[in-house]
């Protein structure tokens, strides 16, 4: 017996009604669970590690939640396709079809899927860490964040390099910081050539940590390159300033004008 009209446009309804409150749900759950698991990486790296967890863990870290959360949504959706019968046939007939389903996935997804393997297994192998200096194609930046499906480099002058992870994993990056997290950090003064360059030397080597030398010669002047330590790469450019600065002061205190710096 044929269902009246009202009462087939309200199933309709509700089934709708019903996908809806499951989507919702879902991105509930998976914020909630996001947010625990966010709390629980703090306490432990406050436990374990003193405040601060290794880049490794907290690249590992970061791409467990991601994929927490996906997969938490992934089930939403299931859950509210399951509701909508018209979808729900689609979906049907769509899988009882394998060579339509290979070419959907082959082609709309392809790329989603080879980004997203590739950033599980950039996670795993860790060439690259949030935190690390790195340079992709002539770009140096500091890696801010490694995402299922992309990776986040600032760069030195701010802009911010956004690298689809299939790309990464398939080519070649220096990474600067990967055996050791501290970076050194150049600064150079030009002189006349006339100078006293032994006394320039000495002043700037009187900070302990600091190492300088004779970098380059030619007619006009003489560079004077000096190195020191910054703890990570984000210090870098702090340290080279404050290098930079105490090196000018105390040849311009000492009658030794400097020709140009950098």
């Amino acid at each position: 017996m044929p269902q009246p009209e009202f009462y087939t446009a309200a199933v309709e309804t509700s089934d709708w009604i019903s996908a809806v409150v499951a989507i919702a749900i879902a991105l509930l759950v998976a914020e909630v669970v996001d947010r625990a698991l966010s709390r629980r990486s703090r306490i432990l790296s406050m436990a374990v590690a003193g405040g601060d967890l290794s880049p490794v863990a907290t690249t590992r870290l970061r791409l467990v939640r991601r994929l927490i959360f996906a997969l938490i949504i992934l089930i939403g959706l299931a859950i509210a396709v399951s509701f909508l019968d018209p979808v729900r046939q689609l979906a049907t007939g769509l899988l009882a079809s394998s060579a339509v389903l290979g070419i959907v996935v082959g082609f709309a997804a392809r790329q989603t899927l080879a980004n997203a393997i590739a950033g599980i297994m950039l996670a795993i192998a860790q060439p690259i860490r949030i935190g690390d200096l790195v340079t992709f194609e002539d770009e140096t930046g500091e890696v801010e964040d490694v995402q299922l499906t992309y990776t986040y480099i600032r760069l030195e002058d701010g802009r911010r390099l956004i690298i689809p992870n299939e790309r990464l994993a398939a080519s070649s990056i220096e990474n600067h910081t990967v055996l050791d997290p501290r970076m050194q950090v150049e600064v150079s003064v030009w002189l006349p050539p006339d100078v006293d360059l032994d006394r320039a030397l000495e002043l700037i080597e009187e900070d302990g940590d600091v190492t300088a030398a004779v970098a380059e010669v030619d007619k006009d002047r003489v560079r004077l390159a000096a190195t020191t330590w910054a703890d990570t790469a984000r210090e870098r450019g702090s340290v080279a300033a404050d290098l930079r600065q105490r090196w000018l002061r105390r040849l311009r205190e000492h009658g030794l004008s400097s020709v140009e710096a950098s």
